[in-house]
């Protein structure tokens, strides 16, 4: 099966929230799979750090998607009253396979309507934030990631490179994503733990 896995972007996203998993799933793709980028327009989109990353497709001629990933970042706030943006991120989730946040994309996933009734959550500092913006939300402030069904949220930057791994393992199988993991390295050690 050939899947096409969707990063959306938006302008004030979080670098890494998307280049993380970004890596870690075109690093896993088979034959005739893809990873694309979508945002709402064809113009470059500036990210939260400045990174300029220019769009593979808009909203109007995105393929069919298998997997949905929204980073978050400050852009966020922008982009969960942006209709546009949740309709697109509403139609796609209740097509896909998966879909997933980093961060506060789980703000997006929220505004979309695809968090009704499920556990999700998000960066430690925007935890409640999101109780705030979804008081019945079930928020998890601990986990790294969390899977609600087909809906996956990760805490922040980081935990979406955790995130991506598990998906790996869902979408083909374990060994994949451990080969995965040892191709891209990952095997975090901070020099400056508590």
């Amino acid at each position: 099966m050939n899947r096409t896995i969707g990063v959306v972007l938006f302008d004030d996203a979080e670098e890494l929230d998307f280049a993380g998993p970004w890596e870690v799933l075109t690093s896993a793709c088979k034959d005739g799979d893809r990873v694309v980028t979508v945002a709402e327009r064809a113009a470059p989109v500036r990210c939260a750090k400045g990174l300029r990353v220019v769009p593979d497709h808009t909203f109007d001629d995105c393929p069919a998607l298998d997997v949905l990933l929204v980073p978050g970042g400050r852009g966020t706030r922008v982009e969960m009253k942006n209709d546009a943006m949740t309709s697109f991120v509403a139609k796609v989730g209740a097509q896909a396979e998966w879909t997933t946040s980093v961060c506060t994309g789980s703000f997006v996933l929220f505004a979309a309507g695809l968090l009704d009734g499920k556990l999700a959550t998000t960066h430690w500092a925007a935890i409640d934030e999101l109780r705030s913006h979804a008081p019945a939300l079930d928020v998890d402030s601990d986990a790294r990631w969390v899977v609600a069904g087909n809906v996956v949220t990760a805490a922040g930057v980081s935990a979406g490179i955790d995130m991506a791994l598990w998906l790996v393992g869902q979408l083909y199988d374990v060994k994949h994503a451990r080969d995965v993991q040892r191709y891209i390295q990952y095997d975090p050690a901070p020099p400056y733990q508590d």
